[in-house]
């Protein structure tokens, strides 16, 4: 790991992803969370503040970054609800089949390397009947914006810890077996229009 990778990164995307904009749509999506919670991708905490506690049993926090749980940590002491780290990357849950009630996805497709064994495995440990929410930012509609982000691309991936801008949400979802069964899509004001175009909603399986 380089210092870039150690030291800024980190608190980069810890300020980024906790943006007005991008906290507006955690309000919106990380109440509905209930049960027993897989969140996949946790960062820095910034969820915390906005799941209900009189909905949570407890919360999974996937993260593979030591240095985002250290950042999350305060965050998680706070939490008046069982938070459990797990040290591991998308691609590998260790969580038993059927054993999760809710999966939550917030600004974290865009940067697992493997999306369709990611998604596989948070399909393995859903419940039959549970949910899975998600906010995520990708693929834009407009033909002139997705030009843009095809470009921009390759060079905004390295300096944002492995961050894709064009990739089609809904259709990683849906290619993973789940359904989805509400769903919004806008560009979120006060972000670059290459970076800021949201899907957010519920799927089940």
């Amino acid at each position: 790991m380089n210092p870039y990778e150690k030291y800024i990164l980190p608190h980069f995307i810890n300020v980024a992803c906790g943006m007005k904009p991008i906290t507006y749509q955690r309000k919106k999506v990380v109440p509905e969370a209930s049960g027993r919670i897989l969140e996949v991708g946790m960062g820095s905490g910034l969820n915390m503040p906005y799941y209900d506690p009189s909905k949570v049993e407890k919360v999974y926090g996937l993260e593979p970054s030591e240095d985002m749980r250290a950042l999350a940590a305060k965050r998680v002491a706070n939490a008046p609800f069982e938070v459990e780290f797990i040290d591991l990357p998308g691609e590998e849950i260790p969580l038993e089949d059927n054993s999760v009630d809710t999966v939550l996805l917030t600004y974290t497709l865009c940067t697992i390397p493997d999306t369709a064994q990611a998604l596989a495995q948070m399909k393995r440990v859903l419940k039959p009947g549970g949910k899975l929410l998600f906010s995520e930012h990708g693929a834009a509609p407009d033909e002139s914006v997705k030009k843009w982000q095809e470009r921009i691309n390759p060079y905004w991936k390295p300096i944002a810890g492995g961050c894709n801008l064009n990739r089609a949400i809904p259709q990683l979802l849906e290619q993973a077996g789940f359904k989805i069964n509400d769903m919004d899509m806008a560009y979120l004001p006060g972000t670059p229009k290459f970076a800021g175009f949201n899907y957010w909603g519920e799927a089940t399986i």
